[in-house]
């Protein structure tokens, strides 16, 4: 089924939105959330809460890009599920290692309210995105955006373990400097 025709399944508040949508994105949601999370029981959990927003927010919400608006939904659970559990108790997993290693280059809260809105410092991430060669971008959001192990990235791209390291270390010091010269980062 296309994603218009789920989309309007939704909008129709009919049921078989939610199976349509798990049908087709169902993996895709649980493959972000396990990656960020490390368990299968709360990343289907997550799963499920995806659904569940994605009924709340459709309508009024109209999203261009459904997959994207799934992923961004799931990942959003994903963290506050990670935050709430790390803690409970201090785990580290990918969600946390990949979170940790972006820290350096990303201004905390305290310093994006004051400096700028979330929404502009988003537009500038995206700009800055869109300036990288295409596998560096790919890389650069297969471990940002979804949190996916290095040795995954290896195996997806035919790369070292070393090479990605210094693919995703350059990248985030190119992103600490777009920053800076943004004046968002100082």
């Amino acid at each position: 089924m296309k994603d218009s025709e789920i989309i309007d399944l939704y909008f129709a508040r009919d049921e078989r939105a939610i199976a349509e949508t798990k049908n087709k994105y169902g993996s895709f949601c649980k493959k972000i959330a396990l990656n960020i999370l490390n368990n299968r029981e709360d990343a289907e959990e997550c799963e499920n809460d995806t659904y569940l927003a994605a009924w709340n927010t459709i309508p009024p919400q109209k999203p261009l890009h459904f997959s994207a608006y799934l992923g961004k939904i799931t990942r959003n659970l994903s963290l506050k599920a990670l935050r709430k559990r790390t803690a409970e108790k201090r785990i580290g997993n990918e969600g946390t290692l990949s979170l940790e290693e972006l820290g350096d280059c990303i201004p905390d809260n305290k310093s994006i309210s004051e400096m700028t809105n979330t929404e502009e410092l988003s537009n500038i991430i995206s700009d800055f995105l869109r300036g990288l060669p295409k596998t560096e971008r790919q890389i650069f959001i297969c471990r940002y955006w979804y949190c996916d192990p290095i040795s995954s990235i290896c195996s997806e791209f035919g790369f070292g373990e070393s090479k990605v390291k210094m693919m995703l270390l350059r990248t985030r010091k190119k992103l600490a400097d777009h920053l800076t010269e943004k004046g968002v980062y100082l």
